[in-house]
């Protein structure tokens, strides 16, 4: 199940750096594309706000 990123995200920018597949884009709040994400959890842990979970 891909994950989604909420609204607490800050824009850090953490995430998109760990994507292998490059499934996160930029913007106020980062999106995942679900149909690129291959659902490895590495944005998850990455994220220093938690603001990724499964959807």
């Amino acid at each position: 199940m891909p994950r989604k990123i909420q609204d607490t995200c800050i824009a850090c920018g953490t995430c998109m750096g760990e994507c292998p597949v490059g499934a996160i884009s930029e913007g106020d709040i980062y999106k995942i594309d679900p149909d690129a994400c291959i659902d490895c959890g590495a944005c998850e842990s990455a994220c220093p706000t938690e603001s990724i979970v499964e959807e």
